[in-house]
């Protein structure tokens, strides 16, 4: 049974919160005003999916009486029982919609993302691969009215990328990709393959939330390094006649960026400038990522590039997700953009352990930790 005192304590600091954002002390710094309206906005969504559960179960109480009741008439029985059996179907999904709003959540839900896609083993399989991916996550982005930025490709001599680095911007873009980074292989017969026999390649996708102002990193000019070169096509053919790309490597930790999408050295340099930002931040997270040790690895969003998390079967049209042992059998839609069925499922087993760890640190469920 989930413990409501505790919910009901979470709650009352919605009151706390509005007496803070009517201080004029607080509007004046900005970013503690906007983490005091994220929280308001969590702890809203709490309290409304609290009092639908409660009214929910109330109403299961009072059907109950009335059933069990040996002086309701048959018809007022026969009407009780039939709203109980809709809320026993219905009670379950308010308390796991109550439950998951239990969870912490993670700010950088919200956020636009930076993706990285680079071919692997395969040779110009894995390019074509790469390019694939991209193509992939662009439709899906379409779907959902997001917008991709291109910021920087390496393209292959028969058209595939041996790299490519876009920006993806749009309502929670970052909650939707986060399960994306890792190791994606490909199995299928190569079009430049005569004997028919399937090839297995592979490419790594990287995915991190895009930093923002909020966020406390200082790139000092003495700690980066910044070359300017010409923008290069397939092949390394000349694409812009101006010293306009830009590559910046940050001396501290090895990190190297580059942007040549842009006929503009600013611009090029800014989009540079705000990958290394969410490099950095991305390693951050880790680190401190590794110091919660078990909180972290009950979450499949670990975003391991080592671990392998999909196979892409052509032949058998078949999609697998190793981490959850999910299987669809419409890889053909899924590589044209149709990516819902399969980010909602990793969302939802992502919640469910997240849950099950949370649940038992802080004793909602059951009875109350001492």
């Amino acid at each position: 049974m989930i413990d409501m005192a505790y919910i009901g304590k979470r709650i009352g600091r919605l009151a706390e919160i509005e007496t803070e954002l009517g201080n004029p002390a607080v509007s004046a710094n900005q970013k503690r005003f906007r983490e005091l309206l994220r929280e308001h906005a969590a702890l809203k969504k709490l309290k409304d999916k609290s009092d639908k559960f409660l009214r929910m179960e109330g109403e299961m109480r009072e059907y109950r009486e009335l059933n069990a009741s040996q002086t309701s008439d048959a018809e007022l029985k026969e009407m009780a029982r039939a709203e109980m059996a809709v809320l026993e179907k219905t009670l379950p999904v308010a308390e796991h919609e109550l439950l998951v709003e239990l969870l912490p959540p993670d700010p950088s839900d919200s956020r636009n993302a930076i993706m990285e896609i680079r071919a692997g083993t395969g040779g110009d399989e894995a390019a074509l691969f790469a390019a694939d991916l991209f193509r992939m996550y662009s439709h899906y982005a379409e779907r959902k009215g997001w917008k991709i930025g291109m910021i920087d490709a390496s393209t292959s001599e028969i058209g595939g990328y041996k790299e490519v680095v876009f920006s993806v911007e749009g309502q929670d873009v970052y909650r939707s990709l986060k399960y994306e980074s890792g190791g994606h292989r490909v199995q299928r017969i190569p079009e430049t393959e005569g004997s028919g026999r399937i090839h297995t390649s592979a490419a790594t996708v990287a995915v991190f939330p895009e930093a923002d102002q909020d966020d406390e990193i200082e790139i000092k000019p003495d700690e980066v390094r910044i070359d300017i070169f010409c923008s290069s096509g397939a092949g390394g053919q000349s694409v812009n006649t101006t010293y306009s790309a830009i590559r910046i490597t940050h001396l501290a930790t090895g990190l190297v960026v580059q942007s040549q999408d842009e006929r503009s050295q600013k611009r090029n340099k800014d989009k540079a400038m705000s990958v290394l930002k969410s490099r950095l931040l991305d390693m951050k997270r880790r680190e401190e990522d590794a110091k919660k040790g078990e909180f972290r690895r009950s979450q499949i969003g670990s975003g391991d590039r080592s671990e392998r998390i999909r196979t892409y079967n052509f032949p058998q049209n078949r999609l697998t997700d190793h981490r959850i042992n999910f299987t669809l059998y419409s890889l053909d839609k899924v590589v044209d953009g149709d990516l819902e069925e399969l980010l909602a499922t990793l969302l939802e087993h992502d919640i469910q352990l997240r849950l099950e760890t949370e649940m038992k640190s802080i004793g909602v469920v059951g009875k109350e930790k001492t």
